[in-house]
């Protein structure tokens, strides 16, 4: 099928593939009784469903029959003109409502057919809360330099003296002075995560293919913590270079598959991990410029979700849905994608959590001179 537009300019054939696939907001076309006849990547990105699900189906299955997007569908096909309403509550199949702008155009080349266009609201909230994210993750950077400096010292001097008295004591005082070194141990530990954000320099960014970083984090954690995990991918290989630092990624990405892990159930657990390219996303940068971030990588799992409570704030330091979580993974991983130039956000609802990583392509132009650039080969 092909769009084919005749201006005085001559014939220009439009691959309708290429253009429909292009679409960054979801779009289906309803054939005339009311059933979907196709439907765009970012359709079944919004819905979790598959086309081979939705195709011939009738689409108040998966809106319900007394949604507005059905009424503003039959104006659109009654008036022959196109229709925007907006601030439309969208709940499909079971999804949490979301507020989205609704657009339904007659295709006139088609009898009865609809393109239908749904704008989510929460696009621009989302990027806001995502610079946000990436403030509160900067504010901690330089109090962490200093907390590392602070810290060291005096707990080095609180676990050398537990061993020094540990050497004069008996059976039962050892006891005491062991449980004084393993909670320095501790702090310690904590402390190494925490200098992590004491680290200022921009990341050393390079063209990788982030296919093998992701293939290298899933074997890591299949290897390890989410050995009882049941893993799906679906990668779109025709991804160009991404513009990134390879072991800060991999840092990223075995961050969320460990956050996963910990989620799903030890029976059933699933994991899936899926990559596209999705045009139309721009972050601005300081000086009115901006920069494209189309590579899309998702990690979503089938745990209980996150508490509403703290799905807002879950890229905070120090904010953790975890018993004993420290708060600081998520925040670094904030922190690596901000250094990075992309955007991570988080959607969850009781049974599905995902999470989304916006990258920019690898830009010779515009990256630091090196000796050593290379682009890292895929499989």
């Amino acid at each position: 099928m092909q769009f084919v537009q005749t201006a005085g300019r001559g014939l220009m054939d439009i691959g309708f593939e290429a253009l429909w696939s292009a679409i960054p907001y979801p779009g289906l076309i309803i054939s005339k009784d009311d059933t979907i006849r196709a439907a765009n990547p970012a359709a079944e990105d919004f819905g979790s469903t598959s086309f081979r699900q939705m195709r011939g189906k009738p689409l108040t299955k998966f809106l319900g029959p007394n949604s507005v997007v059905v009424d503003v569908i039959n104006q659109a096909r009654r008036s022959d003109v196109s229709v925007t309403q907006y601030n439309v509550t969208v709940s499909w199949q079971g999804m949490p409502p979301a507020l989205q702008n609704v657009h339904a155009a007659p295709m006139h080349e088609a009898d009865g057919e609809i393109l239908l266009l749904m704008h989510p609201r929460g696009m621009a909230e989302k990027m806001d809360r995502s610079l946000s994210h990436r403030s509160a993750a900067r504010s901690v950077s330089g109090m962490a330099a200093m907390l590392a400096h602070e810290i060291r010292n005096p707990l080095a001097g609180i676990s050398g003296a537990a061993q020094l008295l540990e050497m004069g004591l008996g059976e039962a005082d050892r006891e005491l002075t062991g449980l004084i070194q393993e909670e320095a141990a501790r702090i310690g530990a904590l402390v190494d995560r925490v200098e992590q954000f004491g680290d200022l320099r921009p990341a050393s960014r390079r063209a990788i293919n982030i296919h093998d970083v992701l293939d290298r984090a899933r074997r890591s954690a299949q290897a390890g913590f989410a050995a009882h995990a049941r893993f799906h991918e679906e990668f779109d290989p025709s991804l160009p270079p991404a513009s990134g630092d390879p072991d800060q990624l991999l840092q990223v990405f075995q961050n969320l598959l460990k956050n996963a892990a910990e989620a799903i159930p030890r029976v059933g657990g699933a994991i899936s991990i899926g990559t596209a390219f999705r045009p139309g996303v721009k972050l601005s940068r300081p000086g009115g410029a901006s920069e494209s971030l189309p590579l899309l990588v998702t990690i979503t799992d089938n745990g209980p979700g996150i508490p509403e409570t703290l799905i807002s704030d879950i890229f905070d330091p120090f904010v953790s849905s975890k018993e004993n979580g420290t708060g600081l993974g998520l925040s670094l991983v904030s922190k690596i994608i901000s250094d990075h130039g992309g955007t991570v956000e988080c959607e969850s609802r009781p049974g599905r959590t995902r999470f989304i990583v916006r990258l920019p392509v690898w830009n010779e132009r515009s990256a630091p001179q090196s000796k050593n650039k290379k682009i890292e080969k895929g499989r």
